[in-house]
């Protein structure tokens, strides 16, 4: 029955713009602000599907080239396009489980150890549409996988988070702020690393006293350093189809534009693509984040705000640039890897991944190892990064989320786990 409502129920932006009017009442906003905050989520959810629409067709654009320069598969690992993908599929299924997800975590934080409140919506609606693929994948009924997807979300939300307060606490000097990003295993990862090059309590060789090229500071603009990343792999794809005899097939893509000016803009097409997503995320996510903020500060004492990876790049802004090198040179490395090895599918690094939860692993593994451990935390963490979306991609692949896939650790380690032991109910 629940499958045959949610089947006429299929526009997850009202079903987005229901939960925030829901969040909304809750607070006992007046008649104005609720009809204005439950206008801006839906708003705020077109807008995002407009830019997921962009995205999705430059990266099929990008994905054909690459396959037909180098004759192998080639997936980016891109979490805002494979989201884009799953929510144009099962939306009603992830917005169920994210609600569900943020209730539970709310329980979690009120009744157990774990005091973590996860207030990284987007981050939320990212793992929740992991666990609900997964879910689907396993054709689990739908209340099932709303129920369960929303129970481990919550879960997770309020549990991952305390693996990396000891880190936490020594970046920042205090007990009052946690991590809420789903790379916690990655960055307790590079901060163990990074112990492992501690001289002393002084930091002797921390990552401050390292210079870095005025260029690298450009890079602290997400928008910018995507758009010069997907610039630059446009190219490698463009150069390889023509030295490959694929002239005809670039000319083909490129219509009327000059086939060496094609890659440059389109480039910047996925930039702004990215810019309209990232906007309606904001717009959409910060209207049932409020909810939920305001009944954990009125219920749930002693609670900890995990928050975004860059609030704490201020607190070491140079090994967030080492970092971003680090999980960048890692990638590189595990999609060499994939090649050497013949991998069917090879997964490319983006320049998002790379910045923020490399950078972020760049700040742990400074806080005890300085630069070296800053650099080394970074780049094992990176190769993870690009590595670890295989083991989940064959079944999302199969039900139409491909070329683009979900990279951070958390995603794919405790995703894995939960695919496999679905696996033993058949």
């Amino acid at each position: 029955m629940l499958d045959a409502i949610l089947a006429q129920s299929r526009n997850t932006a009202l079903i987005m713009g229901l939960i925030a009017c829901i969040g909304l009442l809750l607070q006992r906003k007046n008649a104005a602000d609720v009809i204005s905050g439950t206008m801006k989520t839906v708003v705020g959810f077109m807008v995002f599907n407009i830019g997921s629409a962009w995205m999705s067709t430059v990266v099929q654009t990008f994905t054909d080239l690459f396959n037909k320069g180098f004759g192998i598969e080639g997936v980016t690992t891109q979490v805002e396009v494979a989201t884009g993908l799953a929510l144009n599929k099962y939306g009603t299924e992830v917005a169920m489980v994210m609600l569900v997800g943020f209730a539970v975590n709310l329980l979690v934080a009120k009744f157990t150890r774990f005091k973590a409140i996860f207030l990284t919506g987007q981050h939320f609606l990212y793992f929740a549409c992991v666990l609900a693929l997964i879910f689907i994948s396993k054709n689990t009924p739908t209340l099932i996988t709303i129920l369960l997807g929303g129970i481990l979300l919550g879960f997770f939300g309020a549990a991952l988070p305390t693996i990396c307060q000891p880190f936490m606490n020594k970046i920042t000097g205090a007990d009052n702020l946690a991590i809420g990003h789903f790379n916690c295993i990655g960055y307790w990862l590079s901060g163990s690393i990074g112990k492992l090059f501690a001289k002393n309590e002084q930091k002797q060789e921390d990552s401050s006293s390292v210079k870095v090229p005025k260029f690298f500071e450009l890079l602290r603009d997400f928008i910018f350093s995507v758009a010069l990343f997907m610039v630059v792999l446009f190219y490698v794809a463009v150069i390889a189809c023509m030295v490959n005899g694929q002239k005809a097939f670039v000319l083909e893509k490129a219509g009327n534009d000059i086939w060496f000016i094609y890659p440059f803009i389109q480039g910047l097409q996925f930039a702004a693509g990215m810019s309209v997503l990232i906007y309606g995320v904001r717009q959409f996510i910060a209207e049932i984040t409020a909810a939920f903020v305001a009944i954990s500060e009125k219920y749930i004492p002693n609670s900890k705000p995990a928050v975004d990876c860059p609030a704490i790049f201020p607190f070491a802004p140079t090994a967030v640039i080492i970092g971003f090198v680090g999980s960048f040179v890692g990638g590189l490395a595990a999609m060499g890897g994939m090649i050497l090895l013949k991998s069917s599918v090879i997964m490319i690094p983006a320049a998002g991944i790379c910045f923020f939860s490399g950078g972020t692993c760049g700040v742990f593994g400074n806080a005890y190892g300085g630069w070296k451990g800053a650099l080394a935390g970074s780049f094992v963490v990176g190769i993870g990064l690009t590595a670890l979306p295989l083991l989940l991609y064959p079944s999302f692949s199969a039900l139409g989320i491909s070329g683009a896939s979900f990279p951070n650790i958390d995603y794919n380690i405790l995703g894995s786990l939960l695919h496999s032991i679905l696996g033993l109910f058949g």
